[in-house]
């Protein structure tokens, strides 16, 4: 069962990349974080009605913890791959985003000493290298002179941020109902969003309402947003977020096929090449430690 919401998150996620593409110019990167955001909590609040009390003094009790899993997985990680859509393709970030589980195997073993074996070591610099390689779009020489699409470079960025929240739901509290926790953590994160969703609007930048905004705004804040997120906190909770992590490799091959049908996107050669990196780093890093612990 967790390894189906894995799949399903992934999924879910791979479309909200491909839309934020599609609508980059349409929809602002903020204004697009906060509506989806806003309207996810709308749509949960049927269900807030039904929480007891006890829940409530929960999320009190745990407030600094979901003020750092709101910054990370709220407004921090949407916000950078939404600001990233305006200069990047769907097709670049998904690949890029791909080095999530590497991430997290290194920060694990930096933030609660968990064993780097040699294995996964040489897992972690092949996927580095995948991903170095198709920032530089397959020229290695130009990783020499330091010109990297800005766009693959917040995408970056954001893959930081996203192991750091999957990390932190190792220390989920006890009894909290996950419709708690994301109303807890929506909330606090469109707080922080705000006054830069207000900054922008002076920027002259707005959402305009169409059909298609509307119904993109929809698909992120319910996809996206609230099913996507309740899949995976349940299943990195179930499993851990290391076993998780190579999940995230399933989104390349899903915004890769949505991006090719939807946004006339081609595959080049060097993705091909990155990704092949990135997936054998992966196995080394993530699954071959396991297959090997399993057969001793």
């Amino acid at each position: 069962m967790p390894y189906l919401l894995l799949i399903l998150s992934t999924l879910f996620w791979s479309g909200n990349f491909v839309l934020s593409r599609g609508m980059h110019a349409e929809i602002p990167p903020v204004g697009l974080a906060f509506w989806r955001w806003a309207v996810a909590l709308i749509l949960l609040i049927p269900f807030l009605l039904r929480l007891q009390g006890k829940q409530w003094q929960l999320l009190k009790s745990n407030g600094r913890y979901l003020i750092w899993q709101a910054l990370l997985g709220v407004s921090g990680f949407n916000t950078l791959i939404y600001l990233a859509m305006q200069s990047t393709t769907a097709i670049n970030a998904v690949i890029v985003n791909s080095i999530i589980p590497i991430l997290i195997v290194l920060i694990s073993w930096i933030r609660y000493r968990e064993q780097l074996t040699f294995r996964q070591g040489i897992g972690v610099l092949l996927s580095l290298g995948g991903v170095l390689y198709i920032l530089a779009k397959g020229e290695v020489s130009a990783l020499l002179q330091v010109s990297f699409n800005p766009g693959d470079l917040l995408v970056l960025a954001a893959a930081f941020v996203w192991a750091f929240y999957s990390i932190g739901l190792k220390r989920y509290p006890q009894g909290l109902d996950p419709i708690a926790y994301m109303s807890g953590i929506i909330v606090t994160g469109l707080v922080f969003l705000l006054p830069f969703y207000l900054l922008e609007i002076q920027t002259g930048k707005v959402v305009q309402l169409t059909t298609t905004t509307t119904l993109t705004v929809l698909y992120v804040a319910l996809f996206a947003s609230i099913l996507a997120f309740l899949c995976w906190n349940r299943a990195v909770r179930e499993v851990g977020a290391n076993r998780a992590g190579p999940f995230i490799h399933l989104m390349p091959v899903f915004s890769t096929i949505l991006a090719i049908l939807f946004l006339d996107e081609t595959l080049h050669p060097y993705h091909l090449h990155g990704i092949g990196l990135v997936f054998v780093g992966i196995f080394l890093a993530t699954l071959a430690g396991k297959i090997h612990k399993g057969k001793n």
